[in-house]
Formats: C-alpha cells, sequence, structure tokens
C-alpha cells in the first residue's frame, strides 16, 4: 500500500453515519436465529472441509469459533452478546464434526505451559519424596531443597534509582 492510499486522519468522521453493517441494528436479536444462520453456514459447500481443515493444520477450536462468531457481528446478522451466547453451542457443533472425522485437535481451553510447570513441579516433589524415604532407610539426612530451573521461577523486576533530569536555563551549568 502506497502512503496515499491510507485514509487520512479523521476521515472516518466524514464518512456517511451507519454505513457499515455492524454499526446498523443486526439483522436478528434471536439467538436460535442466529444459530439457525450459523449452522446453515457452516453445511455449505466446502465450508466445514475448510474449517476441519484448519483445525488439523493447528488453529484451535475456541480461536475457530470466534473467527465464525465475530464475522457474524462483521456482517450484521447479530450482536456481540448473542454471540457470546450462541459460542457454547457452535463450539459444540464443530466439535463434533472434528470427532466423528477422527480428528487430533486443540479446543483452545488449557494453558499448556502453565500444565507443563505444574506437573514438573509435581515430578520434583515426587522424586523429593522417595530419595527421603531412600537417604531415611540408610540413616542419612534428607535432601535439601531442590532449586527450581530458572525459568519456571517468577523474575522479579530489578529497581534501579536515576538521577533526575535537569532541566531550564541553568542545567549546563
Amino acid at each position: 500500500m502506497r502512503t496515499f492510499d491510507a485514509p487520512i486522519p479523521g476521515q472516518s468522521l466524514t464518512d456517511t453515519p451507519k454505513n457499515a453493517p455492524y454499526e446498523r441494528p443486526p439483522e436478528t436479536a434471536d439467538p436460535m436465529e442466529a444459530i439457525d444462520m450459523h449452522l446453515a453456514n457452516l453445511t455449505k459447500d466446502g465450508a466445514m472441509e475448510d474449517v476441519l481443515y484448519f483445525l488439523e493444520m493447528g488453529v484451535d477450536l475456541q480461536t475457530m469459533v470466534q473467527g465464525i462468531l465475530r464475522s457474524g457481528v462483521v456482517a450484521g446478522i447479530h450482536s456481540l452478546d448473542v454471540s457470546l451466547i450462541i459460542a457454547p453451542v457452535i463450539h459444540e457443533y464443530i466439535k463434533g464434526f472434528a470427532e466423528a472425522a477422527d480428528l487430533e485437535f486443540d479446543e483452545g481451553f488449557e494453558d499448556k505451559e502453565g500444565k507443563e510447570i505444574i506437573t514438573y513441579r509435581r515430578d520434583v516433589a515426587r522424586a523429593k519424596k522417595v530419595l527421603d524415604e531412600l537417604r531415611e532407610k540408610e540413616g542419612m539426612a534428607p535432601m535439601p531443597e531442590p532449586e527450581m530451573e530458572p525459568e519456571m521461577e517468577p523474575e522479579e523486576p530489578e529497581m534501579v534509582e536515576e538521577e533526575p533530569v535537569k532541566t531550564g536555563l541553568m542545567a549546563r551549568v
């Protein structure tokens, strides 16, 4: 895009009001009608195959459903509130197709990194317990507390005092 093709600042304020579909009242405020519209769109030729393809390529189901529902809001089909109400229905509908197709997919609800940290810490605690029991049988002192891996511990920001910047006419002296 060339710089001359970009809108000038404030141009959106001069456009005709309610020009975009999402600026007007939605086509429906009934969640059941909105669900019917989305399910009809998903059953059109190739739509569900595209959704399953993206799930297979690594897009999580929650992101996919949010994208479908946002497109409904932008197109003026329903409001954002209705999309929050119907999201679980669309999620389960697509999930049913993905499971029937025997796809491995991510639903998008799990915090994988947090789960890995918890699993690591549990494993460390279990290993320490087993080692302490073995050392106790041998008459040895218990193991000292293990140090967590550096990336597992939260870092605290270092506080640095800065000299105040001198400004004004006499700052150069």
